[in-house]
């Protein structure tokens, strides 16, 4: 018992919380920064094997992470013993969980549409969200030192994800893709709903925070701009523009990777003009 109390007080290691663009974040936009330039030129994107082989490494990877804070959230030591009391918000199926699942599905399914949606979902959606964490990490920081690397490193491998994906064969940088990501993040979308609605009609809402997706109707607004949204729109409503709102966004990623291939590919026939 002695063991697995210091074991879970050593996952528990208090810090500072960090601050936006403080040493921490900073650090990791580097690291980020640095594994994306380094998987895209060295990574074989354009070789199939290599491209699920990453994607294997880095699923596991965040599995590992995952089932770490999962523990984390549902075990503390209080006056030296062991209380178990389930963290509701930390469910894992929040959207920027999602590029787990599809990691771990993409290993198992074969060479086809579904695995080409569930690819293009992380080169699109996932990139995004991804963005927006490393970018404005204001509320996943916290006091643990565990939990802040995990999703250091959760939010940052989706964007390393993401542009290798884009830089590999596996994603045809076209607006037809972003139909094969939507219906993923539809699917997705639909889960989230049911089980908020699960949650409110079994109690959890009553005891927690369960907000998967954060966009149940029965916890306070918390996302930014759609907080303001669900505030005063019917709820129907709030989902559609939910979709349109990430669906647009991830669109625009699409649209960039589309300019930097089209320009890339002017400047390489330029440089074999000249050289002629």
């Amino acid at each position: 018992m002695d063991a697995i109390t210091s074991l879970l007080k050593f996952l528990d290691t208090p810090m500072t919380r960090p601050e936006m663009f403080g040493w921490f974040h900073l650090l990791w936009l580097g690291i980020t920064a640095a594994a994306t330039v380094l998987l895209c030129r060295f990574g074989k994107p354009k070789s199939q094997s290599a491209v699920y082989k990453t994607i294997f490494v880095t699923a596991i990877v965040i599995l590992l992470f995952e089932i770490y804070k999962q523990i984390n959230y549902t075990f503390i030591v209080k006056d030296g013993a062991i209380v178990t009391k389930y963290q509701w918000y930390a469910f894992p199926f929040q959207f920027c969980s999602m590029p787990m699942y599809v990691q771990l599905l993409c290993i198992f399914i074969k060479k086809g549409r579904v695995r080409q949606a569930l690819c293009a979902f992380l080169a699109t959606y996932g990139l995004f969200a991804g963005l927006a964490v490393m970018l404005y990490p204001s509320t996943v920081f916290i006091q643990t030192i565990g939990i802040n690397i995990q999703t250091m490193i959760c939010h940052g491998s989706m964007v390393a994800i993401g542009i290798y994906l884009l830089c590999s064969s596996e994603i045809k940088l076209s607006l037809r893709t972003m139909y094969q990501a939507s219906a993923v993040f539809a699917i997705a979308l639909g889960i989230a709903v049911l089980l908020n609605e699960i949650a409110y009609r079994v109690g959890i809402v009553e005891t927690g925070t369960f907000n998967m997706f954060f966009v149940s109707p029965y916890c306070e607004p918390s996302l930014p701009v759609y907080s303001i949204v669900q505030n005063h729109v019917p709820f129907p409503f709030c989902l559609v523009l939910y979709f349109i709102g990430f669906t647009g966004v991830s669109t625009i990623l699409m649209l960039i990777a589309m300019l930097v291939k089209r320009l890339a590919e002017k400047k390489k026939k330029a440089v074999a003009a000249d050289a002629v």
